[in-house]
């Protein structure tokens, strides 16, 4: 029991350490090292007792220390009772300091106060003055941009926008940017793209105002285009002509030397007065204003929106080009039509060259081109549709010397114009057939007018005067003296001067052509061909078809053709003096007038054959034959005498035609006559013929043949003429003779007596005599039929028709 009451070794070790532990923690708290929660942590990690045992020490440790305080203050007690006393004593000295400290800060404030004021004040001005230098300083920063924005609102103000623009650009990235905190200056900056965007719309706004304006001018820029044009052209025309020693020598070219001569003077006075007065002439920029493209293509290029401008340039000109290039439905009208048109057009493109001259990119040299044939395609075809309209050969001229100066304005600006000149070779056909049309109706009148008889010259004054206007020469008729007649017609001089016309009229379709002489030459003798052989050879045709035109007429057109046929080389040589052309040359074409008149001879020869035998028909129409009689009268028939009478007198007036055709024209009377009456006997209406009316036909043609052996045309030989009534002859003489005997034995022999005579005409003509002897036979007596010689004569026509028959049914087997 004694062994474990005694406390054991490692306890006792135990119990100590946690007594030097606890101290330490105390130690650590009243040195009030921080964190405690370590040393709070060693305390309660012991036993579970450790808290109680930690405040227990924690208590004693207090209780010392209160001790301590309490001995401190019992130390020190008299001494503070001591100081207690002294401050007390202190007590009313510093009252009175107070007072005398208060009293004197008294009078210090109110010595002050002015002091005070006075500082306040400089306080205040040395403030102001350095605010003032600070708004010096920012007012100085500021005006200059105050300044830029006021010139830019008075460039905006007198329109001055490219400068404004400049200016915009120096405010942006010079004064803008040192003053940018001030409100005004984004004012500025914020008004500066609205600015921009008015610029670009009033200079939008110029722009077309200038197109708009442009558009009204063309046509004045074109017309002075086209003058100045043309002016350079005739000067230098003039020059040439004038170098050329050998220019207008021709007699034949005396009046347009004239002519020539008073364009000289004219064009010479012409420019004489635009020496004087250069200033009247005007260019494309002294009639239009073309600032505004300038300043609109450079605000866009600062802009940046150089090509968004091209393009709106460009298009708003097709538009007006296609505007330019639409005519009016009359155009074709009037010469001034087309004036107008080509100025417009001439204009349109005399800008366009301006501009793409004087800038740099808004037009090009492709744009313009593709622009210029896009618009020629487009002239081309509104030319060949107005030209076609023309009929008067005055304005298709005037049209075509608008064209080559319009063609020439246009080359003068750099603009093909080749194939302008290929429309005027078109037109030239155009033109030709519109003088073909007058020259028509002038030939209609010039033989409407003619009284178609020869031309009477009372003295040698009149005949120079003829011969003056038509080359005639004839050695026989210088010798006859006056008064006398020329063969040919009022109409032949005529028709010789308006040909001469003609030829002048087409060549001045020729000239400006930029031609060689020889293709003018062949252009001048080719038209020529066609006024002799279509135009002037259908007048012909037509005046010889017409009802009105007789014999005698028919017969001085022959006569007139001749002279005009003649007179064909003395044309080609005019043609050569105008061209300067040798007829010698090998490319040279011919005139055809020498077949144009033979054929206009031949028709007329042709219609007075006609008119011969109409005139036959008639006299033959009022032939009145008793076909039964029983016997002739014992002389012609009257309508056959006046026949004859008028076939007389007409070959009386054939005495100036040539031989063949007067012959012909007999021939071709004697022939139709013979014919006629031929039909007559065979007319299937016709029923009977007695032999009276026989032998009364038989005197007729008996006249016939001796009108023909009286030889009314000479030249003809022999029986020639009497030839034209053989069949009629042979045929009458069968019958006279009633020698069928003879016809039948001979029928098909060449020496037969009548060899002309056809045996279905010999039957014809039977089987009506035989009707008729029969019908006179029964009408004569009733018993006709028993007399011997009446049936024999009847028997011998039954035998005759019965062979004829057969001979006309062998000829139709046979063929």
């Amino acid at each position: 029991m004694a062994r474990k009451s005694r406390p054991n070794m490692s306890e006792m070790y135990l119990e100590e350490n946690k007594d030097q532990i606890y101290e330490n923690a105390l130690a650590e708290i009243e040195s009030f090292e921080l964190p405690l929660g370590t040393t709070l942590r060693s305390v309660y990690d012991d036993q579970p007792n450790a808290h109680q045992r930690f405040m227990e020490k924690l208590d004693a440790c207090i209780r010392n220390h209160d001790r301590e305080i309490e001995k401190m203050c019992n130390f020190h007690h008299q001494g503070f009772v001591d100081a207690i006393t002294e401050l007390l004593k202190v007590r009313a000295d510093a009252e009175k300091l107070k007072v005398q400290v208060t009293d004197t800060n008294r009078r210090l404030q109110d010595a002050g106060k002015e002091v005070i004021a006075q500082t306040e004040e400089i306080i205040r001005c040395r403030v102001q003055q350095r605010n003032i230098t600070t708004v010096v300083e920012k007012l100085q920063l500021c005006l200059p941009v105050l300044e830029m924005y006021s010139k830019l609102k008075e460039q905006m103000k007198v329109k001055r926008y490219y400068s404004a623009l400049k200016t915009m650009e120096q405010l942006e990235n010079l004064y803008l940017p040192r003053v940018s905190q001030y409100r005004f200056c984004q004012i500025m900056i914020e008004n500066l793209p609205k600015l921009r965007e008015e610029i670009k719309e009033i200079s939008m706004s110029d722009l077309k105002d200038f197109l708009e304006s442009i558009r009204k001018h063309s046509d004045r820029i074109g017309e002075t285009a086209m003058k100045q044009a043309q002016q350079q052209k005739t000067f230098s025309t003039t020059l040439q002509k004038h170098n050329n020693v050998n220019y207008g020598r021709n007699m034949h070219l005396g009046r347009s030397r004239i002519l020539e001569s008073k364009n000289e003077m004219t064009l010479k006075r012409t420019f004489e007065e635009d020496d004087e007065h250069d200033e009247e002439v005007l260019t494309a920029q002294d009639l239009v204003d073309f600032s505004p493209v300038y300043r609109c293509l450079h605000i866009y290029s600062v802009l940046g929106d150089g090509e968004i401008f091209e393009n709106y340039y460009r298009k708003q000109r097709r538009k007006q080009a296609r505007l330019v290039l639409q005519p009016q439905s009359s155009m074709h009208e009037t010469v001034e039509g087309y004036r107008r048109y080509f100025s417009q057009i001439v204009g349109f493109f005399v800008v366009e060259d301006h501009i793409l001259h004087v800038t740099q990119g808004l037009v090009t040299r492709t744009y313009t081109d593709e622009l210029w044939n896009m618009a020629l395609s487009k002239i081309i075809a509104v030319l060949r549709t107005h030209s076609s309209y023309c009929n008067d050969p005055d304005l298709v001229l005037e049209l075509k010397n608008l064209i080559v100066v319009f063609a020439d304005t246009l080359q003068g600006y750099g603009f093909p114009v080749n194939r302008l000149f290929d429309l005027l070779f078109e037109i030239r056909d155009q033109y030709n057939e519109t003088l073909l049309k007058k020259w028509s109706g002038l030939f209609r009148d010039i033989f409407e007018a003619d009284n178609y008889s020869p031309i009477p010259v009372a003295n040698e004054e009149e005949y120079k005067i003829v011969i003056s206007k038509f080359p005639f020469q004839d050695s026989e008729l210088d010798k006859q003296s006056f008064p006398k007649k020329l063969p040919m017609s009022q109409s032949v001089p005529q028709i010789y001067i308006q040909v001469k016309e003609f030829i002048y009229a087409s060549l001045k379709f020729s000239e400006s052509l930029h031609r060689s002489s020889t293709e003018i030459d062949d252009m001048l003798r080719k038209s020529t061909n066609l006024l002799l052989t279509r135009t002037l050879s259908s007048c012909l045709q037509n005046l010889i078809k017409k009802p009105h035109i007789g014999l005698t007429e028919l017969v001085q057109i022959i006569i007139n053709t001749t002279h005009l046929e003649l007179a064909c080389k003395y044309l080609e040589d005019f043609i050569s003096n105008i061209t300067n052309i040798s007829q010698v040359t090998v490319h040279t074409a011919r005139l055809y007038g020498l077949s144009t008149f033979k054929d206009a001879r031949h028709a007329a020869e042709g219609e007075i054959y006609t008119k011969l035998n109409q005139k036959i028909d008639e006299f033959i129409q009022i032939a009145d034959y008793d076909w039964t009689m029983s016997e002739s009268d014992g002389r012609a028939s009257g309508y056959l005498m006046d026949l004859i009478n008028f076939l007389r007198s007409t070959f009386q007036v054939f005495t100036h035609l040539p031989g063949k055709v007067a012959q012909t024209a007999c021939m071709s009377a004697c022939q139709h006559l013979s014919t006629s009456l031929m039909q007559m006997l065979l007319d299937t209406e016709l029923k009977q013929i007695s032999m009276g009316a026989i032998q009364q036909f038989n005197l007729d043609v008996i006249q016939c043949e001796l009108f023909a052996s009286s030889e009314p045309v000479p030249g003809f030989q022999g029986d020639t003429l009497q030839l034209a009534f053989i069949d009629l002859r042979q045929l009458l003489d069968l019958f006279m003779v009633w020698d069928w005997s003879t016809y039948l034995a001979d029928y098909g022999q060449a020496t037969s007596k009548y060899l002309r005579v056809n045996p279905s005409t010999a039957l014809t003509l039977l089987e009506k005599v035989h009707r008729g002897m029969r019908d006179t036979s029964k009408k004569n007596n009733i018993f006709a039929q028993f007399r011997k010689n009446d049936r024999d004569k009847q028997k011998l026509i039954e035998t005759v028709v019965k062979q004829l028959r057969s001979l006309v049914n062998g000829m139709s087997q046979h063929t």
